[in-house]
Order: C-alpha cells, then sequence, then structure tokens
C-alpha cells in the first residue's frame, strides 16, 4: 500500500477528482460529471457511500480483494481501507458517492444508531444490490441534497436537513442488506456446515497449539466472508452468536479429554488456552458446572 489518499474529511476525495465543494462534513459527488476518473487507494476517516452502476475491477476492502455488482453500493466507515490504487488508467464511472464526517452526527440520534448498520463491514463477501426502483429513488434524493447544498449557507437548519436525507438514505441500505441477509435462509445451514467443519479442521491439524482457540474473525476470513455477516447469518441458523458456537464446539472437544484422563491444565493447554483458568472460566458459563466437577460427576 505504497499510495494510499488519506481521507480525513469528505472533501480530500472531492479534491482529488476535482469535483464541487459543497460543505465542511458533507461530500456529494457524482462519477458521470467527473469522469473518467483515476482510481485511488484510500484510508477512511469518514463514512461512505459508494452508489455506483460499475466499479472498478479488483478493488481492496480491508486486506481483501472482491468483484462488486453492478447497481450496487459499497459502505465504508472510519478506520477502514478501500478502492484500488492508482496505476496511470483512467476509468468510466457512472454513480454517485456519498462521504459525510462523523462530525455531522455527533450528538444526533442518528451517531447512536450508526452502530445497527451492519451494512458498514457486509460487502466483505458482497454489495448491496439495488433494484431499479431504489437505484432512482436514492439517485433522487442525492440529487436534492446537492442542491440543497448548493443552494444554502451552512446553518443549523440546513444540517438538519441533510441528517434527514442521510438517515433516510441509510434505512434504504438497511432495507436492502436484511433482504439479502434473509435469502442467505437457503444456505445459511451450508454456512454453518461449512463453519463446524472449519472448527473440526482447525483442532484436527493442531492449529489451536499455535494460534490458540479460534476467534470469530478467523473463522470469517477463511470462509471468506467479514465477522459481521458471519455473525448475523450464524444467528439466524442457531439463534446464538457466532463466538457463541465456537465456546460450545470447544467445550465440547475438552468434556472428551476430560473424560479420556487428562487432567485440567492438560486440556486447557490441548484446547489452545494460554492458562488453565481460562478454560475453567469458559467451561463454567459454557455448561454450569467446573471441570472438576464434570470429571466428578
Amino acid at each position: 500500500m505504497k499510495n494510499v489518499l488519506q481521507i480525513t474529511d469528505p472533501n480530500v476525495y472531492a479534491r482529488y477528482l476535482n469535483a464541487p465543494v459543497l460543505h465542511p462534513l458533507v461530500s456529494i459527488i457524482h462519477y458521470d460529471e467527473v469522469s473518467p476518473i483515476h482510481t485511488s487507494l484510500n484510508r477512511y476517516g469518514v463514512y461512505g457511500l459508494f452508489i455506483q452502476r460499475n466499479f472498478p475491477s479488483n478493488l481492496i476492502y480491508g486486506m481483501k480483494m472482491f468483484e462488486p455488482s453492478e447497481g450496487s453500493i459499497i459502505a465504508v466507515e472510519p478506520g477502514q481501507i478501500g478502492g484500488k490504487e492508482d496505476n496511470g488508467e483512467q476509468l468510466d464511472i457512472s454513480g454517485w458517492v456519498l462521504l459525510f464526517s462523523p462530525e455531522l452526527l455527533r450528538g444526533t440520534d442518528l451517531e447512536a444508531r450508526m452502530k445497527d448498520y451492519r451494512f458498514f463491514s457486509y460487502f466483505a463477501t458482497e454489495t448491496l444490490k439495488m433494484e431499479p426502483s431504489e437505484w432512482g429513488r436514492i439517485a433522487q434524493m442525492l440529487t436534492q441534497m446537492r442542491h440543497e447544498l448548493q443552494e444554502n449557507a451552512d446553518s443549523t437548519s440546513l444540517r438538519a436537513v441533510i441528517l434527514g436525507y442521510i438517515r433516510l438514505i441509510l434505512e434504504y441500505c438497511q432495507r436492502i442488506y436484511l433482504r439479502q441477509l434473509s435469502k442467505e435462509d437457503k444456505t445459511s445451514s451450508d454456512i454453518l456446515k461449512r463453519f463446524h467443519q472449519l472448527l473440526r479442521k482447525y483442532y484436527l491439524d493442531g492449529s489451536q497449539l499455535d494460534l490458540g482457540v479460534p476467534s470469530v474473525q478467523y473463522c470469517a476470513d477463511r470462509l471468506a466472508y467479514s465477522a459481521r455477516y458471519l455473525g448475523d447469518v450464524i444467528h439466524k441458523a442457531t439463534g446464538g452468536t457466532a463466538i457463541g458456537y465456537i465456546h460450545s464446539f470447544v467445550i465440547e472437544q475438552g468434556k472428551n479429554l476430560l473424560m479420556n484422563g487428562h487432567n485440567i491444565g492438560e486440556t486447557s493447554h490441548l484446547l489452545g488456552f494460554e492458562y488453565p483458568h481460562h478454560f475453567t472460566r469458559l467451561f463454567k458459563k459454557v455448561t454450569g458446572i467446573t471441570p472438576s466437577q464434570y470429571k466428578a460427576s
């Protein structure tokens, strides 16, 4: 990552594309008006929605590479890295970008709501795919937002209007996300099966001896999902959490080791725990009794 564009405020990207600067805390860019463009690999200090009919190939999100669907949305949040490093080629892109600073949300109800928008890391495997009607409505809202920013000076009332539009667009994204998640019901059992097989292989290979107890992030990476998305799918499939499933799996392995004559220290080590009391604490949390009580039962 030699050339990373540091998007510390929404207008850094606007200036990079020679797009108009409309407001210190919000940027709305119409790709059709500034294309052809040079791509960029970006480190985000802002929230962003890339609402596009087409995307460059081989985009990066975090440390992964993926191919977005046409007519879809990529959502980014502060702290993330994404995009494509400029290789000198110019590309014609159609669509919109909405970038807004966390400062715009400060003290509002939307600031608290942001944590519920799980799609901000969802696109590790997929973008949010819009229906044609959704594309039209979101594009219309962005057009209206841009008119507001062009025609009115910054004020408390203007920011309230802009926040209203952003809130509505985010709710559209939420609806798309939930719609796509519901479609995963058909394959959630397959994902759960692969999740379980991954855990079995992890312990059969002895990976825990070097890497410790597997994390949700580790499993998500191996299954090519984001951790949040894997968690949502596991919850829909089992009613529980992904970390809860991992813990239950680990404790089942622990029960077998204990019943095969291993003491608590040996079992803890063989399961990948750093300290025996970590194993004991988790065992009691999952089963309601201590490993010693289990061995004695």
